[in-house]
């Protein structure tokens, strides 16, 4: 099995502080605000509060009119437990400190959705007794901090444990139904082919227990991607796993698909510009695709001259940039006016229908080429025959020729 980072985890393979061991600090509880449109939740970028050098929310805002983050990440404790902490030492329920970047973004008018899992680190999935035990300590974090989405990012080592995606999506449906109108991302590895065996098995879960998201996003990176072009493969891959899983229609499957990417310089030393953000984020809004982020504000910034190009890191994109390039992508995402309605599918034309031939007799002698009527079709004998019913098959005597 090929090992994805997505979501950044990012970085246990370069040294940074990754997903499952960022160490956040504690504090108070907050009331509900009013909620955004899914529009900005669906366009919010990932945002690592306390850790990896944390950018100003507020001056990110004032600089790109950016109005949604994903705070990341929320796991089990890393000493046991089913309860919810800041990167598996902090508990949520004392939370002060994200408290408080969240109370910066509200006091602007902007919102937060939490993102729980990520790559490495003990997920709830993994340590609850079961779904609803799952439901019960997520529920703290909406309840903590007021929150109108959500986003569960289901990859290493959770996703190869099918009692915990179990878990995950049992809980993600429980809150779904629990919390109405918030809005619920599942994001995962993506691969070439859209997402991997183990990806697939989590769609197959989540139709098996009856859930549907708002979206299901992949991660195309540090999967051997090479820029735009491999990514839109993968999402145009994706939707065809997200059709056969639900079937769908190709329309209702990128309604309901979503984009993560991975700003600069990836773990695997991919590279991902302004240009290929662009490309992605047209692919996205011409197939009115729910979803499009990406990893992360921390890193949207250039690097010093030392460091630029050269490696990966939590705090900066080593590609030559202006500060939140990326993040304005996000913001032209959210700008964009999603369908309203289904696509209304084009009706397939009636055929009219043809003149019958004589009617079949059980008694006459047929050869190839000869045509009769029976059942309301034409039919052409595809060979000597006689005493043979008409019907509809690959090997036999007669081929069908439609309605008359």
């Amino acid at each position: 099995m090929r090992r994805l980072r997505p979501c950044l985890g990012a970085a246990a393979a370069v040294g940074l502080a990754a997903a499952g061991a960022t160490a956040l600090v504690a504090g108070n509880a907050s009331g509900a605000t009013t909620a955004l449109s899914n529009r900005w939740y669906a366009a919010a970028p990932y945002l690592m509060p306390l850790d990896n050098d944390p950018p100003d929310a507020a001056a990110i805002m004032d600089a790109t009119g950016l109005k949604a983050f994903q705070l990341a990440f929320v796991l089990a404790p890393n000493g046991g437990g089913c309860s919810a902490t800041w990167g598996g030492t902090a508990p949520v329920s004392s939370d002060t400190a994200v408290q408080s970047t969240i109370n910066t973004i509200r006091a602007k008018g902007g919102d937060v959705s939490v993102s729980i899992g990520g790559y490495g680190g003990t997920k709830l999935g993994q340590v609850c007794a079961d779904a609803a035990s799952t439901a019960a300590a997520y529920q703290q974090v909406i309840s903590k901090y007021g929150l109108h989405a959500i986003d569960f990012d289901l990859e290493e080592p959770e996703y190869e444990n099918t009692a915990a995606i179990k878990n995950e999506i049992g809980a993600a449906k429980i809150l779904q139904q629990n919390n109405p109108g918030l809005y619920v991302s599942v994001t995962t590895a993506g691969t070439a082919d859209g997402t991997g065996w183990f990806g697939k098995q989590m769609l197959l879960e989540a139709k098996a227990q009856g859930f549907t998201p708002n979206n299901f996003s992949i991660m195309p990176f540090d999967g051997g991607f090479s820029g735009a072009a491999a990514q839109t493969a993968a999402l145009t891959n994706f939707n065809s796993v997200l059709q056969s899983t639900f079937g769908w229609s190709q329309a209702t499957a990128y309604a309901h698909e979503g984009f993560s990417g991975m700003n600069g310089r990836s773990d695997s030393g991919e590279y991902f510009s302004q240009a290929d953000f662009q490309t992605v984020l047209d692919f996205a809004t011409s197939h009115n695709m729910d979803r499009f982020t990406f990893w992360s504000l921390n890193r949207d910034r250039q690097c010093t001259p030392a460091d630029n190009g050269g490696r990966t890191s939590g705090t900066c994109s080593s590609v030559a940039q202006n500060a939140w390039d990326f993040a304005k992508y996000s913001v032209k995402f959210a700008g964009v006016t999603p369908p309203t309605t289904t696509p209304t599918p084009t009706p397939t034309p009636t055929p009219t229908p043809v003149g019958c031939k004589a009617a079949w007799s059980s008694t006459a002698v047929y050869t190839q080429g000869n045509e009769v009527s029976y059942g309301g079709h034409n039919w052409k004998a595809k060979w000597w025959t006689q005493n043979g019913v008409p019907t509809a098959s690959d090997w036999g005597v007669w081929q069908d020729e439609g309605t008359c």
